[in-house]
């Protein structure tokens, strides 16, 4: 275990701490600690947005991805850059008007407010759906938690694993979404160094040592060096869908990072926020994939037991102590930025969807927050027995629960955003079946031939659409007659 980088990480550990302490010392309103009370500046959201949308998946599992296809995983980097885009360009702003409009706080409420019908099943059902899947998302954060402590200390991953659930719990705990929007916004910087800077050193390292990127690729293996994979015909669009599919999840069926978006305080905030979120979404997936193709050339096929921790190991060969131990730390940040903003997700659908909203329970602010709180100190603790008894890959595990919500959710809002005829029957069809059929299609071989990602979201639309048609709401029927 090497000390100096133990003590960038325990420096790291005390200044999260103690931002999100003084960011929280004030009396808190229910609307504050989930989302900021439309007080927090739209740069800050966007750092936030970013940092939360990038778990440990893009740190460890893309790249490592990259690393055991080659050229072909670019799909997946421009299939999420331009869903990021697009949510920035097209979306960011209408939820922020939508949010203001229906007076909300949550992705569940907004559904339900624009579909008064059946407003507590559809709060239900996507509270049901949220923290099914984010669960097992937030075990994967804290599963590559594990594997960052392992490959940085040799420490056991339990160890790992538990000192990060303390971590997240604290920094959700101590002041919700004004805590942790603004631990993102450093977090979020940490994580673009290590992005940007990682990657110059390394091709550096590559040009200092006469080694070569194209003749690394033809020997690492078969369509290594060919942008499709070798794929030819209809295994080409096959490819191209299962790679690019990251793409349908954020279309605004993401809950904590629409979040970000409805904490927007009004156009000028917006557009600032755009700016950032945009060139940093550039930055970070163009040096994840150049770290990927630099570890081709750095290190053998079957050089790691893991290829989730090839970014790790790369630090630790090619920086010194010090500066290693604030690129590892970037890493950190990427868990702790998306595991405490999910759990704020499920905190926010516990205590505003289900207590306050569907049960009408008539509680003070102060009692809402404190309900709040307790949601994430059991929500923190479920999620870190499902990192200690799983053994599913951090790339799978996200991927899967980017189906599950966010190809799900994503065409329920686009089709309440831009479809007039869209009706509460037809939103509760959309939630059913992509749940559904994510956990089916998840459970047989065909994901392995089309991802879920990609069938998720069309036979969620589909559904949507179909059931409005056959089960219009009441409003709408009578505006025909």
């Amino acid at each position: 275990m090497d000390n100096t980088i133990l003590g960038v990480f325990v420096l790291y550990f005390v200044v999260i701490i103690l931002i999100a302490y003084l960011t929280s010392r004030k009396d808190l309103t229910h609307s504050d600690f989930l989302l900021g009370g439309k007080k927090l500046p739209g740069w800050a959201l966007a750092f936030s947005e970013r940092a939360t949308g990038e778990s440990a998946w893009l740190l460890l599992g893309f790249t490592g991805f990259v690393f055991t296809t080659g050229l072909s995983g670019i799909w997946v980097a421009i299939g999420i850059a331009i869903g990021i885009i697009f949510a920035w360009v097209f979306l960011a702003r209408k939820f922020m008007k939508e949010a203001e409009k229906e007076k909300v706080l949550t992705l569940s409420d907004y559904l339900a407010s624009k579909f008064s019908q059946n407003a507590n099943l559809i709060r239900w059902l996507s509270t049901i759906l949220i923290a099914g899947f984010f669960m097992f998302y937030i075990g994967a954060q804290f599963a590559g938690a594990g594997k960052l402590f392992l490959t940085s200390f040799d420490m056991n991953m339990t160890t790992g694993i538990i000192v990060t659930t303390l971590l997240v719990i604290t920094t959700a705990f101590f002041g919700g979404f004004i805590s942790v929007v603004w631990t993102d916004m450093l977090q979020s910087v940490m994580m673009l160094f290590t992005l940007v800077v990682l990657p110059i050193i390394a091709f550096i390292y590559i040009g200092n040592n006469d080694l070569s990127l194209s003749e690394a690729l033809v020997n690492a293996g078969p369509n290594f060096d060919s942008l499709f994979g070798g794929a030819t015909g209809f295994a080409i669009g096959v490819l191209f869908f299962n790679n690019f599919s990251w793409f349908f999840g954020y279309l605004g069926g993401q809950p904590q990072l629409s979040s970000r978006f409805m904490a927007l305080k009004n156009e000028k905030e917006a557009k600032q926020a755009k700016i950032v979120g945009i060139v940093w979404t550039l930055l970070a997936y163009a040096g994840a994939f150049a770290i990927g193709l630099a570890a081709i050339v750095m290190y053998k096929q079957g050089a790691f037991a893991d290829v989730e921790t090839v970014l790790p190991t790369m630090i630790l060969d090619l920086t010194p102590a010090w500066f290693g131990g604030l690129l590892l730390a970037g890493i950190m940040a990427t868990i702790i930025t998306t595991a405490n903003s999910q759990l704020l997700v499920v905190t926010s659908s516990v205590s505003e969807d289900i207590i306050h909203k569907s049960l009408g329970r008539k509680l003070s602010d102060k009692q809402l927050v404190l309900v709040s709180r307790i949601t994430i100190v059991i929500a923190g603790f479920l999620g870190m027995i499902i990192a200690l008894t799983s053994e599913s890959l951090v790339y799978l595990i996200v991927s899967w629960a980017w189906a599950g919500i966010g190809c799900t959710l994503s065409p329920a809002i686009l089709m309440t955003f831009f479809w007039k005829r869209y009706s509460s029957i037809g939103v509760i069809a959309t939630i059913i079946s992509g749940f559904v059929f994510t956990v089916l299609w998840i459970s047989t071989p065909l994901d392995s031939i089309i991802t879920s990602r990609f069938t998720t979201f069309f036979i969620a639309a589909v559904f949507g659409i179909v059931f409005s048609l056959l089960f219009p709401d009441k409003k709408q029927t009578e505006k025909t007659a």
